[in-house]
């Protein structure tokens, strides 16, 4: 079965209410969410009770939830949506690409995080963060899905309510803006870490 099959079964017995089902989908992604949410702050405890509010609305409604078949990018998007109105300040308003620009947040495409863990880095790694800086956090962010996450473009867009050829060519600049600030060596270097980027400039 693959993931995709494995994901629909384990959705629909959620929704059913089996037990086993709600426990699986917590322990496989309560992590990888609140290491998502490090990424918009620095506040542990909004992380948590996010993370916390969102698996009990969805235990509340989970009768007249829609269906998926990538459990992870729905979870993205609902704590990417609370996240945003949390940190807006208001949980009741609708959060828009203008409100996110203007609220300028702290969003790290997932290299860079792992280079900030380090105590010590080496050239090239701080070449990479030093190139990083020089993208917004809106590229950053669309990057961190697109390579790390592995998300289509359709999925980016409906994450980032962003249209598909504006969120293609938007990847594209921002890795042409990384070619252009880092040197080949790191260029190469970041590419070993996330593969499928050189894939945008064959």
């Amino acid at each position: 079965m693959d993931h995709t099959a494995n994901d629909i079964k384990l959705w629909e017995d959620f929704k059913k209410g089996e037990k086993y089902a709600l426990s699986h989908i917590y322990y496989q992604y309560a992590n990888l969410l609140f290491f998502y949410g490090k990424k918009f702050t620095t506040d542990d405890e909004l992380i948590k009770d996010s993370i916390q509010d969102l698996f009990f609305d969805l235990i509340r409604t989970r009768a007249t939830l829609g269906n998926t078949d990538h459990i992870y990018f729905y979870l993205i998007k609902s704590l990417r949506r609370r996240l945003l109105q949390s940190l807006n300040g208001n949980k009741n308003i609708k959060i828009t690409d203008a409100d996110f620009e203007n609220h300028n947040l702290h969003i790290v495409y997932s290299i860079e995080e792992d280079l900030i863990l380090k105590e010590e880095l080496t050239q090239n790694e701080k070449n990479v963060r030093k190139g990083l800086a020089e993208l917004s956090p809106k590229q950053r962010e669309i990057l961190y899905y697109r390579f790390t996450c592995d998300f289509e473009y359709d999925q980016i867009c409906e994450i980032m309510s962003m249209k598909y050829d504006s969120a293609r060519k938007m990847v594209f600049r921002a890795l042409k803006t990384l070619r252009t600030e880092l040197s080949e060596t790191s260029f190469t270097f970041i590419m070993l870490y996330s593969p499928r980027i050189s894939t945008v400039f064959k």
